[in-house]
């Protein structure tokens, strides 16, 4: 809910001055800046996102001067985001992005731009693109507007980016390891014990370091491993796997 809060007020500060406005009786063939911008908006709250993207590039186009054209850059990246087309929305905001550095909504672009990523995270199984595409751009909103709502949010969102990305290692992991390919699987596993750490699959990866490490004969690195796994997450049933593993290996 916070996420469609954020959004909601950084589109009121948008359309504020075309609220307060009269619109004068409009003529599709000559119509003024405000006028478009205004259409596009209406087109908006019907959530005819199609048309109200259509409009505000008409604005841009049309009045490429106007300060209208600056709000309706950043109005059609959300009317197409409304509509589901990622990817446009995205060429908007980096449109946005790169004329109108100074702008007092830039921290929303770069928001909205890491949305359009997440929005499109798919399952661990699957190719994690999105996921690393989101963490770039929420990234650029902590670190470029750290006090910002958007910031407090992005660092949210970054949670779920991470275990996706983790999931995928782990994914990958699971297949050299049933395969033995033990050290490819050690790899992905040690990755996600290095950088993931606060994930949900911290505990698993850090038994299979157990797993493997005794495969491989390496009893210290995997005493070490045992160690670091009984110590954080002591009630975890992969700590009992290990323990398991630990007491079979002693016979």
């Amino acid at each position: 809910m916070k996420k469609y809060a954020l959004i909601a007020a950084c589109v009121f500060n948008l359309v504020l001055l075309s609220a307060c406005s009269s619109t004068p009786k409009e003529n599709p063939e000559n119509m003024t800046a405000e006028q478009l911008y205004n259409k596009a908006y209406d087109y908006l709250q019907k959530t005819s996102y199609p048309k109200a993207a259509e409009t505000f590039e008409k604005v841009e186009l049309e009045h490429p001067y106007s300060k209208w054209a600056t709000k309706a850059k950043l109005m059609g990246a959300y009317a197409y985001y409304k509509d589901e087309k990622y990817d446009d929305a995205i060429i908007s905001l980096d449109r946005f992005i790169k004329y109108h550095p100074g702008n007092k909504d830039i921290a929303y672009a770069y928001y909205m731009k890491g949305l359009c990523y997440y929005e499109q995270i798919t399952g661990v199984e699957k190719d994690q693109g999105n996921s690393q595409l989101a963490q770039e751009a929420f990234n650029q909103v902590i670190v470029r507007f750290p006090e910002s709502d958007y910031a407090k949010d992005a660092r949210l969102k970054l949670d779920l980016v991470f275990d996706r990305l983790a999931g995928q290692e782990m994914e990958v992991g699971r297949y050299y390891l049933q395969h033995q390919n033990y050290l490819s699987a050690l790899n992905r596993f040690s990755e996600v014990v290095n950088h993931y750490q606060t994930t949900s699959y911290i505990e698993e990866a850090l038994y299979r370091q157990v797993e493997i490490y005794t495969i491989l004969g390496l009893t210290k690195e995997a005493a070490d491993a045992a160690k670091v796994l009984n110590h954080n997450y002591p009630d975890s049933k992969w700590n009992s796997y290990a323990r398991k593993l630990e007491e079979k290996n002693k016979k």
